[in-house]
């Protein structure tokens, strides 16, 4: 389906979301209850926003709302964008700066595709490890992650990984993620414990 016919690429644009991919998200939400008692959100990759965007409609002016990408994108009220790369140790740092904990974190993370499924599968992998490194680094006991992954080689070891860290660990493949992608959602609940940075 070409995007001019995407459904949620046109509703995006009637109800002003940065993406489609903001009503992933907002079914994530309703379903797992990801925003309940969550007063810090860190978005990885969240260019350009709809996530963020989301976000803020769940936590108001009362949160924090911190959003990390290589790309810059448009100001948002009430939304702290922290420019660079999740993969350089580093970012953990800035992201110290703003907060010393956060209670939800969320990873809707693709490497630019190159059309190699192999590259780009282990490329999303890193990404998703990334993530899941600073969200052990950053969550507060208790805390939730979403964390984008594609299906295929390492899939499962990286489902392990998560299990290790969370109580509960779900995965799911919202209807506005594209049939024919490769993309899954794993959904991580009540964080064991805080790793130092």
């Amino acid at each position: 389906m070409s995007r001019r016919k995407d459904y949620y690429y046109f509703r995006a644009r009637k109800e002003g979301y940065r993406s489609r991919a903001a009503y992933k998200l907002k079914e994530i939400a309703t379903r797992f209850d990801i925003f309940r008692g969550v007063n810090a959100v860190l978005d990885l990759c969240c260019s350009p926003g709809g996530w963020l965007q989301v976000a803020k409609e769940y936590l108001g002016d009362k949160g924090v709302v911190i959003g990390v990408d290589l790309s810059e994108i448009e100001r948002m009220n009430g939304v702290i964008f922290i420019k660079g790369d999740i993969q350089d140790e580093k970012i953990v740092h800035e992201i110290l700066r703003v907060t010393n904990k956060v209670d939800l974190v969320l990873s809707d993370c693709s490497p630019k595709v190159s059309g190699i499924w192999s590259l780009d599968h282990e490329r999303q992998l890193q990404l998703a490890r990334a993530s899941l490194s600073i969200a052990k680094m950053l969550l507060r006991e208790g805390g939730s992650l979403v964390l984008k992954v594609f299906q295929g080689a390492g899939y499962e070891s990286l489902l392990d990984e998560v299990r290790l860290s969370f109580k509960k660990v779900y995965t799911t493949k919202p209807s506005a993620s594209r049939k024919q992608s490769a993309e899954m959602y794993v959904v991580a609940k009540y964080f064991k414990g805080k790793e130092k940075p």
